[in-house]
């Protein structure tokens, strides 16, 4: 991606221009209706397999340096841009539901409380034990990697797990930061690493499959940092759970809000909610941007697949469900606290344009 076409993003991405506004025109509406009219298919369709990932291509990661696009989490890597409609086991939902990308939800045989204490299990489950602070950002934690955010006024701890088998190389990057000094976290051996005065970070040992890492930015001293590790905390899942703000969306709640996300987005042929089961604990912009992000590359993948066909009908049913991102609720209310939507909106267009991005998938996180 060019620092020129990086500069046009974030000069450009404005949902409200004229262009964008409104309900879509002539050809291109008629298109949408019929898309968000017409009954599914009683044939059952294999859900496209996907695999989280953690972080985006090197190339969003420069977009997010100059255009401030946040890295989405619990994002899915797309399989190759062709549908597979083999017949397998039948969808959750009935054949009789509705044409919107919501109308295939179920409950699951698993209910919600007991789904995310299942989830919370592997996660290394560390709270702050003082009153004042709050999770206000949170990734994860269905996952070997993860992020939860806790804000105190102007003081932030930010708590980052990954896979036990990178401990080793993050302890050697951080032996460039400063010398080690050894502590005690959550009853846990645990290095301490000093970027600066008030950026300080502490390294605990791996435990069950993870390790965690703490790095306070804000308002903080060391002498502030080292009393607040002695209030950090390993909680069992359910108390744990119960220390969740409301809304977080954990993995028993996914099917309730999704429903809520999809309802006024077009279902890509196929679209299986179950791709968003895994998805975690997310705030509700992660959420957003996972959902979005989903029904989106799932529509780019069908416009490729038809115009690889020379489906031209197939074409432009997809890319009026691309341009009808620009009406998708979620994203307007994302828009306000990032950027995300103003990448899916880029993208969107120049497919509905009948231009692919090359670097679309590491764009939405496909």
């Amino acid at each position: 991606m060019s620092d020129e076409h990086l500069d046009r993003l974030v000069r450009d991405a404005d949902p409200y221009r004229p262009e964008v506004i409104g309900r879509l025109d002539g050809a291109d509406q008629h298109l949408l209706e019929e898309i968000m009219s017409t009954p599914k298919s009683d044939s059952p369709v294999r859900p496209w397999r996907r695999t989280l990932v953690r972080r985006l291509a090197p190339a969003l990661a420069a977009a997010a340096a100059v255009a401030g696009v946040i890295a989405v989490s619990s994002l899915w890597r797309a399989q190759p841009d062709t549908v597979d409609a083999g017949p397998v086991s039948p969808p959750r939902a009935s054949a009789s539901a509705g044409a919107s990308a919501g109308a295939v939800i179920d409950a699951g045989a698993i209910s919600g409380w007991s789904l995310d204490l299942k989830a919370a299990q592997g996660h290394p489950r560390l709270l702050i034990d003082e009153p004042g602070w709050k999770p206000d950002h949170v990734y994860g934690f269905a996952e070997e990697h993860g992020t939860i955010n806790f804000r105190n006024d102007a003081r932030n701890l930010e708590m980052n797990w990954y896979p036990d088998e990178q401990y080793q190389g993050y302890y050697e990057d951080r032996l460039h930061v400063s010398k080690p000094e050894a502590t005690t976290v959550a009853g846990r051996p645990a290095s301490i690493f000093t970027y600066t005065s008030n950026d300080i970070a502490a390294m605990l040992k791996p435990q069950d499959g993870t390790f965690v890492e703490l790095r306070a930015q804000g308002d903080w001293t060391r002498a502030t940092f080292d009393e607040v590790l002695t209030k950090v905390v390993r909680k069992d899942a359910e108390s744990f759970l119960k220390a969740l703000p409301p809304e977080i969306v954990t993995p028993g709640d996914v099917r309730t809000e999704a429903a809520k996300i999809l309802a006024d987005m077009p279902a890509p042929p196929g679209f299986d909610v179950a791709v968003l089961d895994n998805a975690g604990a997310n705030d509700q912009y992660q959420f957003g941007a996972a959902v979005a992000g989903r029904v989106a590359c799932d529509w780019i993948a069908e416009w490729v697949r038809a115009d690889k066909a020379g489906d031209k009908a197939a074409v432009k049913r997809a890319a009026a469900a691309l341009r009808s991102s620009h009406q998708w609720k979620v994203l307007h209310d994302m828009n306000t606290k990032g950027d995300y939507p103003e990448v899916l909106w880029e993208i969107a267009d120049k497919v509905a344009g009948g231009d692919v991005p090359k670097w679309y998938k590491q764009g939405l996180g496909c």
